[in-house]
């Protein structure tokens, strides 16, 4: 996980195409600017930032069951609840099922989970919009296999 460019997944552990389920895993870096400023002395993770992750984890999963067609842009949250503490060097994980997709859009269902049970929750609205060119469309492909994402299972 790197905070501070956004890049909060460090790997996916299963993905089912057939459920349109998925589990990520993440680890809070010791150090970040982010911590610098929430808090001083008592380093947190912003509540905002656990639903940037179940919004990246959702949205892999959009990506693929369009067959990377387009790119998922987080367009809504609606009931986010941040149900407890995330310390640097914490390890959670986030699970998401599409609950919709259809007319340019999709909706997610994100949990973020610990060791000690719930963390965060929310359902998340996404506008499907064209990749800006190949060549980026070629790098979500190939960051989507740096994160152990099985592509294979939706080119079928």
């Amino acid at each position: 996980m790197r905070l501070e460019y956004f890049q909060m997944l460090d790997r996916f552990v299963d993905v089912k195409a057939d459920e349109r389920w998925i589990k990520s895993e993440s680890t809070v870096p010791d150090q970040s600017p982010v911590f610098e400023g929430h808090f001083p002395g008592y380093p947190l993770m912003p509540g905002v930032l656990l639903i940037e992750n179940m919004a990246q984890t959702c949205g892999w999963l959009v990506s693929a069951i369009t067959g990377f067609s387009g790119l998922p842009v987080l367009a809504g949250v609606k009931e986010a609840k941040v149900r407890a503490a995330v310390f640097p060097g914490m390890t959670f994980t986030t699970e998401g099922r599409i609950v919709h997709d259809g007319s340019g859009y999709a909706i997610a269902d994100g949990k973020v989970r610990g060791p000690d049970g719930a963390i965060a929750d929310a359902r998340l609205t996404y506008r499907i919009i064209p990749y800006p060119s190949p060549e980026f469309q070629n790098t979500m492909v190939t960051w989507a296999k740096q994160l152990n994402f099985p592509l294979e299972e939706f080119r079928k």
